[in-house]
Parts: C-alpha cells; sequence; structure tokens
C-alpha cells in the first residue's frame, strides 16, 4: 500500500513540474538513444562483416598483411599491392584438394562503384550469411563478353535497368582514370539485394575485364592498339592476371597445409588467409575505436542523469513545504527518501524507454537510406538481450542517482521546513 501511494505522489510531484520534468526525460531518452545506438551499429556491423562471406575457406593474393587481403578482396576496400599471373591461379586451382575457387579482378569502378572481373563460378559457388547463394531478381548471369550484372545498390542508386548501356573507368574514384568509352556493357542481370559489398559491386566477366585492356600495357592506353567491339568479341580472351581468388577445398582438415603450400610457393610470392582469423584481426584492430565510441555514449547518459540530478536537487527548496507537509501528515524519512528515488527511477526508465522508441523508430524509417549510403543493414526486431541489459543498468543508475537528492530530503526536518524564509 505504501509503494502505490509513494509512486501515487510521485506522479503528482512530477506533474506540477511538467516542463522541468520533460526537458529531463528528453535529455535521457537522446543519451539513451546514442547509447543503445552506438551499441546497435557496433554489433550489426560486425554482424553485416562476418556475413559477407561464407562457405569460404581459403583467400589467396599476392604477398601481403592478411587484413588488407581481406579488405580488397571481400569488402572491396583498398588496392591489391601486386597481381597473380594466370598461371599461377590455374596450378592452384587444379590441385586435387580444392573443389572449387572464385577468381576476382579489380581496378576499375563506375560512378564510384568498384567493378570486379570474375567467372560463373562467382553465382555457383559464392555464399554468404550462412548458406545463402546470390540470386538474380532481374535478368540473367553474364554470358557475352560485353554483358554486366549489377549490385542492387548500384542499379538502385543509379537507376539502371536490364538493356540499359554503360561505361566502365579505369582507376577508382567517382570518375576514374581515363573512361573505357569505346567498349560499352549492356546491363543482363541485376542481382537481389544481400546487405554486403555485393550490393555495390559491378560484376562482368574475366574475359570482359580483359577485352576493355587490349589496348593498355603498364597501366597505360598504348595509341594504335585499340579493336573494335566486333573484332574484340572474335578474339581469344584469356586473362594475363587476377587480384585473388577465393578456395573451397574438398575437406577443411587439408586448409593448413594448403595454407602453407600457398605461401611457400616458389612461383611467386603469394599469402593464404581465413577469412574467419583475418576477420578477427580486422575486430582486434578495431577495438580501441569501438571502445572509445562506447565511452562517449556512456558519459553522455552519464551527463542525462547529472542533469536529472541537478533538477531534483534544485527544486527542494522550492518543495521544502511540500515536504514539511507531508512529515506533518505521518510521512515518515524513509517516505521522503523512496519519494525522491521513486521520481528518479520513473525519469529514468521513461526517458530509457522513450529513447529506445525513438532509436527504433528512426531506424524503422532510415534503414533503407543507411544500407544504401552506409552499406550497413540495421535489422529492427525485439531488443537484444545485450540492449535491454544495458537498459537495465541505465534504470539501476538512474535509482542509484535519485539517492543524492533523496538523502539530502531525508536528513531535512519538520521544522526546517516550516521556517518561513525571507
Amino acid at each position: 500500500m505504501m509503494v502505490f501511494s509513494v509512486l501515487s505522489l510521485a506522479f503528482k510531484s512530477l506533474k506540477n513540474r511538467r516542463l522541468t520534468v520533460l526537458l529531463t526525460i528528453f535529455s535521457i531518452a537522446v543519451s539513451v538513444a546514442l547509447l543503445i545506438g552506438v551499441e546497435k551499429v557496433r554489433t550489426e556491423a560486425r554482424a553485416s562483416f562476418a556475413n559477407t562471406v561464407s562457405g569460404t575457406d581459403v583467400i589467396v593474393g599476392a604477398r601481403s598483411g592478411s587484413v588488407q587481403l581481406l579488405l580488397y578482396s571481400v569488402f572491396r576496400i583498398g588496392n591489391a599491392t601486386a597481381n597473380i599471373s594466370w598461371r599461377t591461379y590455374r596450378a592452384l586451382a587444379e590441385r586435387s584438394d580444392v573443389a572449387w575457387t572464385i577468381p576476382l579482378s579489380l581496378g576499375d569502378s563506375h560512378k564510384g562503384y568498384r567493378v570486379l572481373g570474375t567467372s560463373d563460378a562467382y553465382f555457383d559457388h559464392y555464399r554468404y550469411a550462412g548458406k545463402n547463394a546470390l540470386k538474380i531478381s532481374q535478368g540473367k548471369p553474364f554470358e557475352a563478353v560485353f554483358d554486366v550484372v549489377l549490385g542492387a545498390e548500384v542499379a538502385g542508386a543509379l537507376g539502371y535497368e536490364l538493356g540499359e548501356s554503360i561505361v566502365l573507368a579505369h582507376g577508382l574514384g567517382r570518375e576514374g582514370i581515363s573512361n573505357h568509352k569505346d567498349y560499352p556493357f549492356t546491363v543482363v542481370g541485376i542481382l537481389s539485394r544481400t546487405g554486403t559489398p555485393v550490393d555495390r559491386t559491378v560484376h562482368i566477366s574475366l574475359e570482359g575485364m580483359e577485352a576493355i585492356h587490349v589496348d593498355w600495357r603498364g597501366g597505360a592506353r598504348i595509341p594504335g592498339m585499340a579493336k573494335t567491339v566486333d573484332e574484340i568479341q572474335q578474339m581469344k580472351l584469356r586473362p594475363k592476371s587476377i587480384t585473388a581468388f577465393l578456395v573451397g577445398l574438398k575437406s577443411r582438415v587439408g586448409a593448413f597445409a594448403f595454407q602453407r603450400s600457398v605461401n611457400e610457393f616458389r612461383r611467386e610470392p603469394l599469402s593464404a588467409i581465413f577469412p574467419g582469423v583475418a576477420l578477427q584481426e580486422l575486430w582486434d584492430l578495431m577495438g580501441a575505436a569501438e571502445g572509445a565510441l562506447t565511452v562517449v555514449s556512456v558519459f553522455v547518459v552519464v551527463s542525462g542523469l547529472l542533469g536529472m540530478i541537478t533538477m531534483l536537487l534544485s527544486s527542494l527548496n522550492e518543495r521544502r513545504r511540500e515536504m514539511a507537509i507531508l512529515r506533518s501528515v505521518g510521512a515518515g524519512p524513509i517516505h521522503i527518501l523512496g519519494l525522491l528515488v521513486t521520481e528518479a527511477a520513473v525519469l529514468t526508465i521513461l526517458g530509457a524507454l522513450i529513447g529506445l522508441a525513438v532509436l527504433y523508430g528512426g531506424l524503422a524509417v532510415s534503414q533503407t537510406a543507411i544500407s544504401e549510403h552506409f552499406g550497413l543493414y540495421l535489422q529492427v526486431g525485439i531488443p537484444s538481450i545485450r540492449e535491454v541489459k544495458i537498459l537495465s543498468l541505465v534504470a539501476i543508475a538512474g535509482v542509484i542517482a535519485g539517492l543524492i537528492p533523496g538523502y539530502r530530503a531525508y536528513r531535512r526536518s519538520l521544522a526546517d521546513g516550516m521556517i518561513v524564509r525571507t
């Protein structure tokens, strides 16, 4: 009964100071939304990175660091230190312990999106988010030399449809270095959205990648070497080199043996990495940044709670007579303490719930925009166990914070409250 009376008094008291209370709740809501938002982005970013490629046992590229190889081969970030010769690729791909390989050739772009030269094996064996295979939402995979298959984000952002003609650019960046305007590609397929870098990739065949560089040597175009589209289609196009390739082994038991043989390959310096291990190294590198973001968010929540304490403390002088009246009708010091702590708990819980609602509402509205602009798919569902724990800790912190003004009110006597100050 006492609990209900204290709650009733707390709500009535807060209602009488509604403007200050609303500002305090807003401050706590913003701080909680930021804290949960940072946590959600962190966990979803990890999940998104982990889901980018699955089922691949080994990634092989030119000699470099494992994180660098992972970034440019899977996430299309950065560049390779060197290429792998086609002869070396075929020698490793034809090993008896290799089930399949996916060759990857990078270096070109289209309006800021990376161009990937690959083979049919890409559509057959590439997996993401567990065992999900790539699906064509419109059209078909590339077949001819100048066919192109677009990722979902590329098609959506640039407004491309099947049958449209696009021009690729040599090099990276929005405009590239030099346009391959003599060799336009035709959009024959658009992939379903995956929530991975595949959505932001322009896919062509290895023959197509070779075709647009027939008049290039050593990274530069040579005058007089250009061929017509008809001439190129009659040529036997075979890649001279590729950037990297993904490997699926017949048995994962031999993964370490395969890695060792690649790293010791005598024909040219190579690196073989395990995607999961390299991804863990990447998270270790980013751990400091994640920790810094979390610390900043925690301090924002602390500042919101400090604002609440300040509000409650500053209102004590205005509420001296209220406290005295409560004492005069039988409320003991414990009741006064409970009242202030209850008010703090109510403010904190309301602020936390409103902050969570604002965060999830904002994510629901901006989910598509975030996915398209940042390549990060943030799921909107029920709060995770970790998020519930964070909200619980915030609520507990609010109750503890309420003890400070509660203790001051507890110490005040009835006589002190009845004194009229002039």
